[in-house]
């Protein structure tokens, strides 16, 4: 594997590729002191299993191949220029066609036409024996879109690996011993042997507990056996294949929400400090005017007053019939006028303005809990928010900019939206941070997203955050600190990087990759795999199917159609958003045929088992 990058990406994706995947890394990076550079020296610096390095300032031809990249298997493109990872792409490609290809993009459709292009080359080529059977796809990925499902699953339901297919999210979440199943789970993955069965940290621990005894993909009776395991690592259904509806209207009771909607309209906003020190001014004033307008022209108090609005407006006749004192008195005026009209214009503009940020937005109920408040509606929380609805979650969503991409989506989804700054007094409150169970802060300032988190904690110390950081070790710094603050509460902090490399790992190993989920020593591989042509699934059941400790079938559903072969329907590890989804829970009579895939959980060596044939060397379970 060929890594090209710098970054906290580049980083993290060879920590993934080598510690937990196994391979053998390649990493060519710019510079030796830039970036995470020195991080990733020290991976070459480590005698258990070095990552090789090659220092070149652009990944040109003669980079690519120093660095191996004719005999590599895949390669990832993680600068942060589109133009130099699409140029690097299409030198990768010349020099070696069967090469699976990850390139990090931020300009999606450009991305889209790239896979296009890379894939029909690949396809015009006249393939032999030896390529029939190798991947060669080529995976645009944009890091932010890929942290969506681990922060959708970090705020609805606390830690866990997460694992994305076809729009549902599921987790591996650890079960202390003796725990009674739940309707979200789905399988068992591992026992373990060091979770303690009254530990109930245990069960939203981001890593599987335990140095020894531990048995990846155990059969039934291993799992469930009470004397044997101290816990176990489960699958769990996060979210649910639906797109999120809008709440329903009716029509009968509109009057009634007319009625309420008026009632909750921000009338005080032109009640502001500003509006009532401009129009007391002014006022006072007028006052003033009209005493001195009075004892120079006796006459109706209604015309002592009258007068000077006149004036102050421009808006009366020339005072050139009248006594000298009404003529200074008008030119008074006038000139007060013009010093106290464009505050009175602009008080009036920043309330209006207000008013209006404050009533298209939608403040929570008054009896509202157990909710998710999400703090940015950028990007990023716009995807998060239409996942977080598929959830069956309460969410309320505070952004300050109007006119951000995610407001419009809040409101047709009917989620209660604060459209003012979330580090601004009050409006935390205003959210009910009080009576929430998670805060998500998306916004796209470090330092902002950690005022919006210590003032959440101090207003609701057991809150579960999750907070997006760009810089990497600023996010590792944080979750040490606010944990050590808050030791009974959940807080996670994670770069955009260390939440994307699972998913370009998983692109790198293959397009039938799904996703990879450490466990201690070892690690699982999630998988989809055409039941067409392995002697080991098809005509098999579900439950016949299983190989212990090697793989088991966790989903079955329709095969890809031969003729679909567009990258832009995929989604991460390859599958087709069009087509049916999967059965999560398909009976374990069920036989597998010909025309199904089925999403797999297994070993590496029971993948490359499954996927060749070949039978692998007899290893230890427990790793």
């Amino acid at each position: 594997m060929v890594i090209c990058g710098d970054d906290g990406l580049a980083h993290r994706l060879a920590v993934t590729l080598d510690a937990v995947c196994g391979e053998a890394v390649t990493v060519v990076l710019p510079s030796r002191r830039e970036g995470h550079a020195p991080e990733i020296a020290a991976l070459h610096r480590d005698p258990q299993s070095p990552v090789e390095l090659l220092v070149a300032a652009r990944p040109d031809e003669q980079t690519l191949r120093a660095a191996g990249v004719e005999r590599a298997a895949a390669l990832a493109l993680t600068y942060r220029e589109d133009q130099v990872n699409v140029t690097a792409a299409l030198l990768a490609r010349t020099l070696n066609p069967t090469i699976r290809l990850v390139i990090r993009m931020y300009n999606r459709e450009r991305g889209e036409h790239l896979e296009r292009l890379l894939d029909r080359a690949v396809s015009a080529l006249d393939r032999t024996d030896d390529m029939a059977g190798l991947d060669t796809s080529t995976t645009v990925l944009s890091d932010t879109d890929t942290a969506v499902p681990e922060l959708v699953a970090a705020a609805a339901v606390g830690h866990g690996h997460t694992l994305q297919v076809e729009g549902q999210v599921f987790r591996g979440v650890v079960r202390p011993a003796r725990t009674p199943p739940r309707a979200a789970d789905l399988a068992t993955l591992a026992v373990l042997s060091g979770a303690h069965q009254d530990d109930p940290a245990s069960e939203d621990s981001p890593e599987t507990p335990g140095e020894e005894g531990t048995q990846l993909l155990p059969d039934t009776v291993t799992s469930y056996h009470r004397q044997f395991t101290h816990g176990r690592l489960m699958l769990e259904e996060v979210t649910h294949h639906h797109p999120p509806e809008a709440p329903p209207r009716d029509r009968r009771n509109y009057g009634v929400w007319l009625r309420d909607r008026l009632a909750h309209l921000p009338w005080t906003v032109f009640l502001s400090r500003e509006v009532i020190a401009v129009f007391g001014a002014l006022a006072a004033i007028v006052l003033v005017l009209a005493g001195a307008t009075a004892l120079a022209e006796p006459g109706p108090l209604w015309k002592s007053v009258y007068l000077p609005l006149l004036d102050i407006f421009t808006m009366g006749d020339p005072a050139t019939d009248e006594s000298p004192a009404r003529r200074v008195l008008q030119l008074i005026a006038g000139f007060v006028g013009l010093a106290v009209l464009p505050l009175v214009v602009a008080a009036t503009m920043n309330a209006t303005d207000a008013f209006r940020k404050a009533s298209v937005g939608h403040p929570p109920a008054e009896d509202l809990s157990d909710h998710i408040v999400l703090v940015g509606l950028g990007k990023i929380g716009t995807r998060v928010l239409a996942q977080l609805r598929t959830t069956e979650h309460q969410v309320v969503v505070i952004e300050r900019d109007p006119h951000a991409r995610g407001v419009a989506l809040a409101r047709e989804l009917g989620v209660p939206l604060l459209l003012e700054d979330a580090g601004a007094s009050g409006v935390l409150d205003r959210a009910r941070i009080c009576q929430s169970k998670s805060l998500l802060v998306l916004t796209r300032d470090d330092g902002e997203n950690l005022d919006i988190v210590m003032a959440a904690r101090e207003a609701n110390p057991q809150i579960r955050v999750v907070m997006r950081l760009y810089d990497d070790d600023f996010a590792a710094t944080v979750s040490r600190t606010m944990r050590a603050s808050y030791p009974h509460a959940t807080t996670r902090s994670r770069s955009v990087s260390a939440l994307a490399a699972p998913s370009f790992a998983a692109a790198m190993m293959g397009r039938h990759v799904l996703g990879i989920m450490p466990v201690e020593r070892g690690s699982l591989l999630f998988t989809v795999v055409d039941v067409a042509g392995h002697p080991e699934l098809e005509g098999r059941s579900v439950h016949h199917a299983f190989r212990e400790n090697e793989w088991r079938v966790l989903a079955v559903g329709p095969a890809t159609p031969p003729s679909s072969s567009s990258p832009s329907d995929t989604l991460g590890g390859g599958l087709r958003l069009d087509r049916p989804g999967f059965d999560w829970r398909p009976s374990h009579g069920r036989i597998l045929r010909a025309g199904d895939r089925v999403v797999v959980a297994s070993t590496r060596r029971g993948l490359d088992f499954l996927m060749t044939g070949v039978q692998p060397h007899p290893v230890d379970p427990r790793t």
